[in-house]
Order: structure tokens, then C-alpha cells, then sequence
């Protein structure tokens, strides 16, 4: 049944009791009441105090790096025949994603608010990159869960994180994956929030943390907005890729309230559309209203309502649920769902990557195949600006094996040999 869009935009914003619309909220257990209740207050008070603005202005320039470049991809634009194609560089961000945004300001608040240590958790390692260079520049402990699969096809970036002095906790427990160090992040921090701040990494979690997010992650739409009116440019679409959703969210932010653009979140479509190929909340099938991770949102659940097995080539794709603004946005109709397939994420990678010079991250590609779709069916004179959330140097330990199997084996062998023969000298 098709909902009345009118008043189900305005009930995506959020309310006084942390909501957007049916979706948001804080369940969490009693003890972490307080901690969370201390970190809105804080929270507010930051945003209205000048002094934080200028320190998290000065942050953003000269650690950052902001603003990011907007790419006009003219080569891409050329072949496709359609719309121009821009991107917005995220991945030129210092860590080399969208996530610094967000971690820099939590790890400002935790350091205000006079927290010792700092716990996250990620999927594909660039929220906790972040976080353990955030940490590292400001001064703050830094504890890191991950997946011990997603350590495995992630290690460039826990080498990163330890590089930055972060303790990297790998979690074995459940699907080994970003919901269950998102669990034993939540285990730790009810025994340790009196100096110990949480830092998620996504516009997920119990409130205030989707506001956090979005309010840190907002400034690649202003960005964004800004460098397209200062070249007269009128987007006929920005796209973004969909994990929790923080970069969406952020990229989005400035144009929730206009009828245009169009608003356009990429799901990952994983290998099929069967349960346990995708993690697909909003387009998928298995989806349901439920409460996971302190919010209540759309997850994939089983049919005893327990938290389904997610499927990506993207590490930070893969997590059941969606950030709780985002699935009331979808629900309204103001953002459009799609998704991508692993073999298209990969093919749009390497048509950017050939043509303009640049490798997104998977997670972003996953954008990207949907861009390039677009581009291709409109007519020329439109603009689509997809967000590259993050580079794709991350994932080399993954893409390297599908477009060049034989030399990429070759090459780990000769390096086992060579670490094999100096451990015996």
C-alpha cells in the first residue's frame, strides 16, 4: 500500500524521543542509560559551543584534508553517452575514506567530555582506520573490534590500525563479521563507560548516535552542494552506496528537504537474491521491522526473527541492518533503493579505474554501477554525482585475486617462500 508521501517526509526527520518516523529509538540495557544520556547532552553543547566548531574546522583542514575535490569523470561521461558523470572524491580524505568525518568529531566529544579510552568497531577497516588515527592525533586509548573474517580479507588495514596504536580485538564469535564486533563493542562499553567512549561508525545505533553521524558526515553534502553551484551545475541525481548508511546520510543530508534531486542508496546484491547471497534491507527479500544494536530499523532477519547471514564482497556492505533515518527516507520515498551485484560493483571498478584514473573502494562501486546505469539512460546535459566513499587501495587482497588470479598467486607464493626461508635463519 502506497503511504501518503507528504506526511511521511515530514515524519522521516527526526523527533524529540530520538525517532524517524516508525524507525529509530533507544533500547539498551539500563546500565548504558546514563552513558548514552551523558553523551547527548554533550553532544549539544558542543555543536552550540564556537570553540569546538573552530577546533573540528581546523581538524577538517589541516588533518583531513577537506574540502575533497569534485571530479568531473569526462571520459566516463564520453563513453557512457549520457549525463555527466561527477564524483566526489571521499577517498582523498586523509585514511582514505568518508569515515574520518565522523571519527574526528567523536573522538573531539570523548576527549571533551574527558574519556580515556575509545572503543569502535568496523567492518572493512576504514571506521576503525579512522578512529585509530583520530585517537592517535588527539591523544585517546583506542580499542578496535573486527570480525576475525573481515581481519582476513582486511589486513592492510589492521596493519594500519596498529601502525596508529590501536588494539585490534578480532571477534570469532556468530558470522565473524561487522554485527558481532558491533555486539562485543556494546559488551565492553557496559562495563567500561565511565571513562570509556563509543565511537560507531555508521548513522546507526541508539539515539543520539544517527544524529552524530549525520550532523559529522553532513559536511561532504554541503561540499558537495557548494562545488556544483560554483560550476552551474544541476544534479539530476546523487547515488551513494548503503551499508548502515553514514555515508549516504552525510552525502544526502543538504537536499532531504528539497523534492530534488533524486536520492538514490545502492544496497549490496551480494551473488543472488536467496537468503544468505545478499544484504539487501530495503530491496531485498527477508527484510523486517526489528530491533538489533540498541534502534529499531529494517534488518535481515530469520523467520525465528534472529539475525540473518548477510552476504558481500565489500566488508562494509555486508551488515544486516540499515541506519534508521534511511529506512524512513526509503519508506517515505524521498531516497530511492537499488542494488548492486558482486560482479557489477567489480565491473564498474574497473571501468572508472581504466577511464578516469581513479580506484573506488568496493563499497563504492557499488555506487558507481548504479551511477554508470544512470548516466547511461539519461540524456546528455543531466548531472549524476555519485559519492566515492573510499579508495580502493583497501581491498587489494580481494580484487587483485579476480582480475589478475595467476600473477597475484604467483606473487604470494614467491613472498611465503621468502618469509618461510628468513624465519629459518
Amino acid at each position: 500500500m502506497r503511504v501518503n508521501e507528504d506526511t511521511d517526509r515530514k515524519d522521516a526527520r527526526r523527533s524529540r524521543d530520538g525517532y524517524f518516523g516508525p524507525y529509530g529509538g533507544r533500547y539498551v540495557p539500563e546500565v548504558l542509560r546514563s552513558a548514552i544520556e551523558e553523551i547527548e547532552a554533550a553532544f549539544v553543547k558542543a555543536m552550540a559551543d564556537p570553540a569546538f566548531a573552530a577546533e573540528l574546522q581546523r581538524l577538517r583542514s589541516d588533518f583531513i584534508g577537506r574540502p575533497t575535490p569534485l571530479l568531473h569523470a569526462e571520459n566516463a561521461s564520453r563513453l557512457l553517452g549520457g549525463a555527466d558523470l561527477y564524483i566526489k572524491m571521499e577517498g582523498l580524505a586523509h585514511t582514505g575514506a568518508h569515515k574520518i568525518n565522523n571519527a574526528v568529531g567523536q573522538v573531539l566529544l570523548a576527549r571533551r567530555m574527558g574519556k580515556r579510552r575509545v572503543i569502535a568497531e568496523t567492518g572493512a577497516g576504514q571506521h576503525g582506520v579512522a578512529t585509530a588515527a583520530a585517537c592517535a592525533k588527539l591523544g585517546v586509548e583506542c580499542v578496535v573490534y573486527m570480525g576475525s573474517t573481515d581481519v582476513d580479507r582486511q589486513q592492510p588495514n589492521v596493519a594500519t590500525m596498529e601502525l596508529f596504536g590501536a588494539k585490534v580485538i578480532p571477534v570469532s564469535s556468530g558470522s565473524r563479521t561487522l554485527k558481532d564486533a558491533i555486539n562485543e563493542a556494546f559488551r565492553d562499553w557496559a562495563g567500561s563507560f565511565a571513562d570509556t567512549f563509543y565511537v560507531i561508525g555508521s548513522a546507526l545505533g541508539p539515539s543520539p548516535y544517527p544524529d552524530m553521524v549525520r550532523t559529522f558526515q553532513s559536511v561532504v553534502g554541503r561540499e558537495t552542494k557548494n562545488q556544483l553551484a560554483e560550476r552551474g551545475v544541476v544534479p539530476e541525481a546523487l547515488v551513494a552506496c548503503v551499508g548502515g548508511g553514514s555515508n549516504a546520510i552525510g552525502f544526502f543530508e543538504p537536499f532531504l528537504d528539497l523534492e530534488n534531486p533524486r536520492l538514490i542508496g545502492v544496497e549490496a546484491g551480494g551473488i543472488g537474491p536467496g537468503p544468505g547471497e545478499h544484504a539487501s534491507r530495503m530491496t531485498g527479500e527477508g527484510a523486517r521491522t526489528g530491533i538489533v544494536h540498541g534502534y529499531k530499523s529494517r534488518f535481515l532477519l530469520d523467520e525465528d526473527g534472529q539475525v540473518a547471514e548477510t552476504r558481500s564482497i565489500s566488508a562494509g556492505l555486508d551488515y544486516p541492518g540499515i541506519g534508521p533515518e534511511l529506512a524512513a527516507l526509503g519508506r517515505s520515498g524521498r531516497v530511492e533503493f537499488r542494488r548492486a551485484t558482486d560482479a557489477e560493483a567489480l565491473e564498474a571498478l574497473s571501468f572508472i579505474a581504466k577511464n578516469e584514473g581513479v580506484v573506488f573502494a568496493l563499497e563504492s562501486a557499488h555506487a558507481a554501477a548504479a551511477a554508470i546505469s544512470l548516466a547511461r539512460s539519461l540524456r546528455p546535459g543531466k548531472a549524476v554525482v555519485v559519492n566515492m566513499s573510499g579508495r580502493g587501495d583497501k581491498d587489494l587482497f580481494i580484487t587483485a585475486p579476480v582480475f589478475r588470479p595467476v600473477e597475484w598467486k604467483a606473487f604470494l607464493e614467491r613472498e611465503l617462500a621468502a618469509l618461510n626461508a628468513e624465519g629459518k635463519k
